[in-house]
This record gives structure tokens, sequence and C-alpha cells, in this order.
């Protein structure tokens, strides 16, 4: 793999992890559209899928770093149940755990229909629709005035905030887009959305990590694919971070519509794309 590939595929999951307009889809979508082909081979597609998770390994370190602070206090007020059988008794204590249980939904439909998943969604027309139709979906939900706080979270928001996080199994519905569209519709103001959204994904991401990084040391990944991994990792890293910062100040003063208007307009270039012909419709 090019270094220039590992650095451009960086730049794209960092940015996109966080903005709510799809990783996973556009990590399809930049190397169909470009013509890449750097996984080739019998366990090219396996290989691929450890690259990309590798990639989110830079996204976690950023988003880990971003709320260092929030994350500490969430992990010592929430493991008070397991380690001294205190209920939490704090805001960041019950936090913690609604932040777990808003994992779980994602979880299990992930473990299950795993397969499926691979096998029938993240072609191109499906990542265009789906760019279309839950950007319009995080439009209508930013435009409702929400002013509940991230105090305010509760165990039923984060099972119905983990349900919709679900739906991003499907590449092109953005895992950051459809929890802060679902946060904004139950009533809660963007900051909120969108940290809630954030800290969301740590356990999600280092989940993802965990388990495909046992192919870094089974022989499964070319050891002449460290470089540009690594490459990749930092790049996506860097952006990520970036990108979390600036998602949370822009939100201070504008909406979500940029990435609306995004999304629409990468769809709709996808599917002219397919339609001519320059495309085919397959990755």
């Amino acid at each position: 793999m090019p270094i220039l590939h590992a650095i451009v595929l960086g730049l794209v999951q960092g940015l996109s992890e966080f903005l709510p307009i799809s990783s996973s889809g556009h990590l399809l979508l930049v190397p169909w559209l470009f013509g890449w082909n750097d996984f080739a081979g019998q366990d090219g597609e396996s290989i691929k899928k450890t690259f990309d998770v590798a990639l989110h390994l830079g996204t976690f370190v950023a988003v880990l770093g971003y709320f260092r602070k929030d994350v500490v206090t969430y992990v010592r007020e929430g493991t008070k149940l397991v380690f001294s059988r205190q209920k939490p008794t704090t805001v960041e204590g019950r936090l913690a755990w609604f932040f777990v249980l808003a994992t779980l939904p994602a979880a299990a439909i992930g473990a299950v229909f795993e397969n499926v998943i691979d096998e029938t969604l993240g072609t191109p027309l499906i990542i265009a629709i789906s760019l279309i139709v839950f950007g319009v979906l995080l439009g209508w939900a930013d435009r409702i005035a929400g002013k509940r706080e991230l105090e305010e979270f509760t165990a039923p928001d984060a099972l119905k905030v983990g349900v919709a996080q679900a739906l991003a199994l499907n590449p092109g519905t953005s895992r950051s887009g459809i929890t802060i569209t679902a946060a904004r519709a139950l009533g809660f103001d963007r900051d909120a959305a969108a940290r809630i959204s954030f800290v969301m994904s740590l356990p999600v991401i280092a989940g993802a990590v965990a388990v495909k990084s046992l192919s870094l040391f089974t022989g499964e990944v070319q050891s002449d694919l460290y470089i540009p991994m690594a490459v990749g990792v930092v790049t996506s890293g860097v952006s990520g971070l970036l990108a979390v910062w600036g998602t949370l100040r822009l939100i201070r003063t504008r909406s979500f519509m940029p990435f609306v208007v995004y999304r629409i307009a990468a769809g709709v270039f996808v599917l002219v794309l397919i339609a001519t012909g320059v495309r085919n419709g397959s990755v």
C-alpha cells in the first residue's frame, strides 16, 4: 500500500468518524472513487477490515485524549459499583453506566448479523442512499429546539440512542450522525448531543480494535503493511482530534446543516457516477 493512500484514508477516518458523515461509508467510497485496489488477494477483504479497524485506533486515542478528564471521572465513579458494591451516587457515575448501556444494542446486533451485514451492505449505491436519507433525518432532528443537557441523560435515553446507533452498522448511516440525530430528537441541545455521541464511541471503538488487533499477531497482516498502517493510525488520530475540537466549536454557534448539505451532495454525486456508468455499483 502506498503511504499516500494510508495518509488519505487516515484523514478520511479521522475526520468522518466524528463529523456526522459516515466513516465506514467514506472508507469504502474513497478507494472506489479513485480505483485503488490495495488489498487484492485471497485474504484481501479480511486484511482491509483489519486496516480499517487499525485506523479506528487513532480516532479512539483522539477522543480519549480530548475527553480524558471526563473519562477518568466516569471510570472512577462508575467502577464504584464493581469494586465497592456502592451504587453510583454522582451524575458522572450514572452517566458512565448509561454510556455502557447505550453500546449494547449495536454490539448484540453486530455479533448476530455480522455476516449478513458484510455480504449485503456497503455497496456504493446503498451508501449513497444512506447518506441522503440519514442526512435528511439529521436535518429534521436538528431543527428541534432541544434544551436538555448532558446531566439529564437517563437509562431510557441510553437505550434509545443505543438502538439508533445499531443502524450505523450499515455503512453510510454514520455512527456519530445517527446518535446525534437520536439525541437531538430526544430534546438534547447540540453540545450535549455531540458529547453523548463522542463519549459513546469509546467502548464501541475500543471493542472493535481489541477484537481485530488479534489479526496483527496471527500472521493475517503482512509485515510490509505495518508502516502504512502506522502512518494511517497517526494521521487518523491527529485529524480525529481536530474533528472533535472543530465540531464542538462549530455547533456552539452553528447548526448541523452544513453536514446535511454535504451528505446529500455526496450521495447525489455517487448516484450520478453510478447512473452514468463512470463507476460501477460495487466496491
